[in-house]
């Protein structure tokens, strides 16, 4: 992915029209691209996010990365500060330049509020997660990070208790956001260990039950550990006749 730089003004679904021009070109014009960009604030752990919306006519979708902080126009992001998530704007059904107006803020606006959703949602895992962990508990920032889940990241932050090796993210399934906000999950990983609870689950029935889950893991391994090492030691038994 290269540098991203955004071209119109950012500002809410409902800031003009500028953004659905840019977006219109992007889909119209052979040559042309567009990246344009809203500004989510206000939000209780990650703070401030900009959604980024990159259209390019060979592209078969307009791509939709968040990242970090409030970003505005002309300003270049680098691959390294997006986080590209599945959920995609389709204006293919718009049958005027005002229906795909329409579109746009509809399905930005559907994206806005999934965010706040569930930085709201992982918010209220924080004291919870600190009670389970019984250690301190940090916002992390994961873009570019190496971390195995069993879904895609919907935001570049998640809780992360360090000394137990645990960490909480919000996940969502891909979905084009003409058919309203993606499935979305908390997803809590530990080592290879990791399970999405629904969005709307209790945290701490959600943590009892992963914590067991991953107790029952590290049960498992350590009888198959135990199991391969008294294999190895029947056939240097076998090896030494």
């Amino acid at each position: 992915m290269s540098e991203q730089r955004i071209d119109g003004d950012t500002g809410t679904p409902d800031a003009g029209d500028s953004a659905e021009e840019l977006l219109g070109r992007a889909l119209l014009d052979r040559e042309a691209s567009a990246v344009v960009a809203m500004h989510v604030g206000g939000l209780t752990l990650a703070r401030e996010l900009t959604i980024i919306f990159h259209g390019r006519r060979d592209l078969s979708t307009i791509q939709t990365y968040i990242a970090l902080g409030e970003h505005g126009t002309g300003e270049a992001l680098s691959p390294n500060e997006l986080l590209r998530v599945p959920v995609y704007l389709d204006l293919a059904q718009a049958d005027s330049r005002r229906a795909a107006q329409d579109l746009y803020r509809e399905q930005a606006g559907v994206l806005r509020e999934t965010l706040r959703a569930a930085d709201t949602v992982l918010s209220v895992w924080w004291e919870p997660l600190t009670e389970y962990a019984a250690a301190q508990v940090r916002v992390e920032r994961l873009i570019g990070a190496t971390v195995e889940l069993p879904a895609q990241l919907l935001m570049p932050v998640a809780l992360r208790a360090p000394e137990r090796e645990l960490m909480v993210a919000a996940v969502c399934s891909a979905r084009s956001l003409t058919a309203g906000a993606p499935p979305l999950g908390i997803a809590c990983v530990q080592q290879e260990v990791a399970h999405v609870y629904p969005l709307t689950d209790d945290p701490e029935r959600c943590l009892e039950d992963f914590l067991g889950r991953a107790e029952a893991h590290a049960h498992r391994m350590a009888d198959r550990l135990a199991a391969q090492e008294a294999s190895v030691e029947r056939f240097l038994e076998l090896s030494g006749d």
